[in-house]
């Protein structure tokens, strides 16, 4: 199965010239044959391809490297998140990745990123299974002519079944995401994860748009009106963003990853990496019928005896995922390009049940929000734990970014001041009281506000401030109770709210002192205050 009757790259200058089989920009049919005949995976009842990703079912942040040389050297927001890897270890680990992988079949495919063509970049990936050049097909953009003559500006290799030794290889266990961006690599090793291989990209992106064109990169969904008005939603996992942007009233423009240029908002992707853990056809029906030939189910669990997919089942993980195209997606925008938004929403599950449903923020208020990005995660159900955990994550992807979060955060704001674009904190979380005591907002009270926040119904002068956040509350929102707009009318002690209220602005001056100076005054101001004693 040497693809002989297409033609071939020349790998040489990736030290891949001698490969035993190259297979080239197989089509999804191939790859799933491809992928069935080296017993990578099944399929499903519906036709999608399903695979086990291996010994790990997610991203592995602590072995995400940054090669350390002049580009990177003094532009990196070098620590926990990018943490350094020597260019001589980088030079002989890619060696032997690449002479492991010059023994057996390798898949080669050529794709780009960014569907604005100003910002285009063209990206090779190899690939040493089926289905992971398959996850590529569907995530990355595809070209209308692949030109296997050409070199392209960025390399992926992806090697699971390579193990590092750290002893001698400078990683910290035998996975490893190395980004060198002198060399324009992403060396992956040791893990089946797709994902890694997906924000290898991003994170690249997040350094070259922001730092060299000036483009705002953002971990975003992002959807569109009939009139043009688009609208992007920032979340981390667990607050509704995918749910949220999916509106049949609206167009799809992205669902992960998108820039912000002059004037257009713009999907890096060609596909949806979406989450499937108790996915069901009433409450993701746009990613439920994705679910068909050519998809790429990961992790997942069948029903005893059958090939039905058991969505709740979440016994390997609960990052149960499904890869496919934006051609899967009915209300997809062709070509994924919006104009500059709107308005943007900040999406927050809120746990503790203290920040309000929504509130419309000031530039600086947006800016300090979009630095700290924060949620809240449920502990667990056990007994005796039930105490919700603060989460920060700055500009809501914290783990994708090369450069300090306040450099977004200033583009962020420029564009703002710019396009005059109205910014909503949306707290999908709890109400009156905590996990535990409270209960979840209601679905439809968050899409009404955010639907009268989209259809100009909250451009009005009726709003109360939040004592401790100094966030504006609207007083009324249609389809909305009154009373649920301002949160501390929800919970009966009204002395306890205070307390949560306050121990959560404490939670988010701590975390914000780490920006304090690189921060200007207006930003830091814009935080919350604590009113009692804590």
């Amino acid at each position: 199965m040497r693809n002989a009757s297409k033609n071939l790259p020349d790998l040489g200058y990736l030290n891949l010239g001698r490969a035993n089989t190259v297979l080239y920009q197989l089509t999804p049919a191939e790859l799933v044959e491809a992928a069935l005949l080296r017993r990578e995976g099944v399929l499903s009842d519906t036709g999608a391809l399903a695979i086990d990703t291996g010994e790990f079912t997610g991203r592995s942040p602590k072995d995400r490297f940054i090669v350390e040389d002049d580009i990177t050297r003094d532009t990196v927001w070098w620590g926990e998140v990018n943490i350094k890897f020597d260019s001589k270890k980088f030079d002989a680990l890619y060696k032997k990745v690449t002479d492991y992988l010059s023994e057996g079949e390798i898949f080669v495919r050529d794709s780009s990123a960014c569907a604005n063509e100003k910002y285009h970049i063209d990206i090779r990936v190899i690939t040493e299974t089926a289905y992971q050049n398959l996850f590529v097909h569907h995530l990355f953009r595809r070209p209308e002519v692949a030109n296997p003559t050409s070199k392209p500006e960025w390399t992926v290799i992806a090697a699971p079944g390579f193990k590092a030794d750290p002893a001698t290889d400078g990683t910290r266990q035998h996975n490893f995401s190395i980004l060198n961006f002198s060399k324009k690599i992403v060396l992956i090793g040791g893990t089946g994860y797709t994902g890694e291989i997906k924000k290898g990209i991003f994170s690249v992106l997040n350094f070259v748009l922001p730092h060299e064109k000036k483009v705002l990169s953002m971990h975003c969904s992002a959807n569109t009106g009939a009139k043009g008005d688009t609208a992007i939603f920032f979340g981390l996992s667990g607050t509704g963003k995918t749910t949220l942007s999916a509106d049949p009233e609206r167009s799809l423009i992205g669902d992960d990853e998108h820039g912000w240029s002059d004037y257009t908002i713009f999907n890096f992707e060609g596909g949806c990496y979406a989450k499937c853990a108790d996915l069901t056809p009433e409450k993701e029906p746009q990613i439920f019928s994705a679910i068909k030939f050519g998809a790429l189910l990961e992790n997942i669990n069948f029903n005893d005896g059958t090939r039905e997919v058991n969505f709740a089942n979440i016994d390997k993980t609960e990052n149960t995922r499904v890869a496919y195209p934006m051609y899967y997606v009915n209300n997809a925008v062709i070509p994924s390009l919006g104009a500059s938004p709107k308005n943007i929403f900040f999406l927050t599950a809120d746990a503790f049940g203290v920040l309000p449903p929504i509130s419309k923020l000031t530039d600086a208020q947006a800016m300090y929000y979009f630095i700290s990005g924060y949620t809240a995660k449920v502990a667990g159900t056990e007994a005796g734990i039930n105490e919700p955990k603060t989460t920060f994550s700055a500009c809501f992807g914290q783990a994708f970014l090369p450069l300090n979060p306040v450099e977004y955060a200033r583009l962020l704001g420029d564009k703002l001041k710019e396009h005059h674009v109205n910014v909503w904190l949306v707290n999908t979380g709890w109400t009156g009281g905590p996990y535990g005591t409270g209960k979840r907002m209601k679905l439809q009270y968050t899409r009404a506000m955010i639907t009268a926040a989209i259809n100009g119904q909250l451009d009005h002068l009726h709003y109360k401030k939040h004592p401790i956040f100094n966030l504006n509350m609207p007083v009324s929102c249609p389809n909305v109770p009154d009373y649920i707009l301002n949160p501390r009318n929800t919970w009966a002690d009204k002395y306890n709210y205070d307390e949560k209220a306050n121990n959560l602005a404490m939670a988010f001056i701590k975390n914000f002192e780490q920006y304090v100076n690189h921060s200007n005054s207006d930003i830091i101001s814009a935080g919350p205050r604590v009113t009692i004693a804590v």
